[in-house]
């Protein structure tokens, strides 16, 4: 996916390159260049993000029941 990401932004600095003012040039990269591709990326990793939150919910409630398993067998011995 980065791969893409990077030969895109690569044409898209030779595209600014060839154009005949710096604004020109700036503008081109940034609405050829830098938008399409933030929001590629954006687009294209709520799928990685969601699924690292749910790693992260399902990691603290992992967490959270082997320590409340823990502090119940802790005093689990006959009192004499």
């Amino acid at each position: 996916m980065y791969i893409i990401a990077i030969a895109w932004l690569y044409i898209t600095v030779l595209m600014a390159a060839t154009e005949k003012t710096i604004t020109a040039g700036v503008l081109t990269f940034t609405f050829y260049g830098l938008l399409p591709c933030a929001l590629l990326l954006w687009i294209l990793g709520v799928n990685h993000r969601r699924f690292k939150k749910h790693q992260q919910s399902l990691r603290q409630e992992s967490l959270l029941e082997e320590e409340v398993s823990s502090q119940d067998s802790a005093n689990a011995n006959r009192d004499e």
